[in-house]
């Protein structure tokens, strides 16, 4: 895992106190960890990091199901 998605893990722990660890394959939508409620803070989030707005139309969701597809789609360094 690089530094790059260090930002998205602290996230997702902050909001998800029972978890301890996130595999870089699991599914973070499907095991809840961000929520239909949370995803819009969660591309804000994203944005931030890579310095450039998302354009939603054009977002996949599947890329930001695991940690692994985050940082292949938007975290690459």
């Amino acid at each position: 895992m690089n530094d790059a998605i260090k930002p998205v893990v602290d996230w997702l722990l902050e909001r998800n106190p029972d978890i301890e660890e996130i595999p870089e394959d699991l599914d973070l939508i499907e095991n809840r960890l961000v929520d239909s409620l949370g995803f819009m803070e969660f591309v804000l989030l994203l944005e931030d990091l890579i310095g450039r707005e998302l354009q939603l139309n054009q977002i996949d969701v599947d890329h930001f199901r695991t940690l692994r597809s985050l940082q292949h789609h938007y975290l690459k360094g």
